[in-house]
């Protein structure tokens, strides 16, 4: 017996003074008995009989430092993870205390989210597309020309659209190197046969003939031709 509580004290100064990250030996066919409570039959087999190692399975390591899911030991005041997914942790006396950092926000797009980590991350095929020598990450949207947007989809493709410009307010609208819809610089206008009139005003095109471009509050009446109305011409 006395055998026996040399072997108990040498395994309790071990637990206590060994380096972190110490791998605990559980011997096959102890979790049974440890996990319905029943205590490991002691055994005296004198000097020459064999150590029975259901004695040292599962140690209560409370007050003494902690241990992960994989069975690792930690002293207290060291950090450590508890598990693959779990963020860090700082082991006390009192047991694991873990706090989880502000994580970024996951893309609300994203169709895959690895969270075998403590932060949750958006992992892709490839996670970023390349397009005319440059790097775009996942779902991220990007100009390529004034008129031209373009945005890297999860695939890896990249896909762009063109803008849509709004109808013009007149019928001769000009483009400016830098910008991506035509601008009327000589504001709305009308077609009357094969000229323009502005808007807004009665232009006598000839010695009968008097148009009329109606627009309005942004928009034309009909169309973008003006109205126009012939009278009676006074025979010279």
């Amino acid at each position: 017996m006395f055998t026996f509580f040399l072997q108990r004290f040498a395994l309790s100064s071990l637990v206590v003074s060994h380096p972190p990250c110490v791998a605990l030996q559980v011997p096959n066919g102890t979790a049974g008995a440890r996990a319905t409570g029943d205590s490991p039959e002691q055994r005296d087999d004198g000097p020459t009989g064999e150590t029975n190692l259901d004695e040292y399975a599962y140690p209560d390591y409370r007050g003494k430092g902690c241990v992960d899911e994989s069975g690792f030991v930690f002293a207290i005041g060291e950090k450590f993870t508890p598990g693959p997914s779990t963020c860090p942790c700082l082991c006390t006396e009192e047991g694991p205390m873990c706090s989880k950092p502000d994580c970024p926000k996951v893309h609300p797009r994203c169709l895959r989210v690895d969270t075998s980590q403590c932060c949750p991350q958006c992992k892709e095929r490839k996670n970023y597309c390349e397009f005319r020598g440059k790097v775009y990450m996942a779902l991220e949207e990007f100009k390529v020309s004034p008129c031209e947007v373009c945005r890297c989809e999860p695939s890896g493709e990249v896909l762009c659209t063109v803008a849509a410009c709004p109808q013009t307010e007149c019928v001769d609208p000009e483009y400016e190197p830098d910008q991506c819809c035509p601008i009327c610089k000589s504001g709305p206008n009308c077609f009357a046969d094969t000229a323009v009139i502005p808007a807004g005003r009665e232009v006598k095109m000839d010695e009968c003939t008097i148009c009329y471009c109606t627009y309005e509050e942004g928009t034309w009446r009909i169309e973008r031709q003006a109205t126009c109305s012939k009278n009676e011409c006074l025979r010279s």
